[in-house]
């Protein structure tokens, strides 16, 4: 497996206020949008080490996506989604 540079994720915690979005996270769903998993106060996992595959981005995208986007792209198409998230607080 290629050794790929971390996403740049910065903590905001916009997409684990919204898991109600997919239905790939949607089964994390606390029951108002956002995450079980997820501390209101410090936009942190609490079950970091042992989240889903689908909250660990590099795994996910090795296991499900590397044959669809390369890397930057993928990364370019989140950090896009990102952005609009934050747009939309």
């Amino acid at each position: 497996m290629q050794k790929l540079p971390p996403f740049p994720c910065d903590s905001c915690g916009q997409c684990c206020r919204r898991v109600n979005y997919s239905e790939k996270t949607a089964y994390l769903d606390r029951g108002d949008g956002v995450c079980c998993n997820f501390d209101d106060k410090t936009n942190l996992c609490l079950n970091y080490d042992t989240r889903p595959l689908i909250c660990r981005v590099e795994d996910y995208y090795h296991q499900k996506l590397s044959h669809v986007y390369q890397w930057e792209e993928f990364v370019r198409l989140n950090l896009e989604i990102c952005e609009q998230f934050k747009q939309d607080k």
